[in-house]
């Protein structure tokens, strides 16, 4: 299993957590998407997975910041906007908190990315937004 799979499973179990609670679709959601991903067993990710521990947004933003490191690539950041968008929408409401991690996401790549990289993560949260605006 690659690392940064791992990593991104993290992101999303906390991004699930990030208001408090993981909704019944999330978990479907986090479990489907660990199965396919072969680290449905993992015993670092099990307890996260089956609701046994919680995840601070703290924890959740550090694992962003792990999983971007100094220069994030596009397509890292694309890769995560994409997953944690995908888990927030997976349970058709988005709440102030997971409004506000994608806000955060805009400003993570900014302090070691380039313009270049920067802002086609920005674009694409802006399109997030209309999206859940729209619905």
């Amino acid at each position: 299993m690659e690392p940064k799979v791992k990593q991104l499973i993290k992101i999303l179990i906390g991004a699930a957590w990030i208001d408090g609670k993981v909704q019944i679709e999330e978990r479907k959601y986090l479990h489907q998407l660990a199965q396919d991903k072969g680290v449905a067993d993992d015993p670092e990710l099990r307890p996260w997975l089956y609701g046994l521990r919680s995840v601070s947004a703290a924890e959740c933003y550090t694992w962003i910041q792990d999983y971007l490191g100094q220069h994030p690539t596009q397509e890292d950041c694309q890769q995560m906007i994409e997953a944690v968008s995908g888990l927030i929408y997976s349970d058709g409401d988005v709440a102030n908190d997971e409004a506000k991690l994608l806000t955060q996401l805009q400003l993570v790549p900014a302090g070691g990315g380039s313009d270049r990289f920067f802002k086609p993560v920005v674009k694409a949260i802006r399109k997030l937004y209309s999206r859940w605006l729209e619905a």
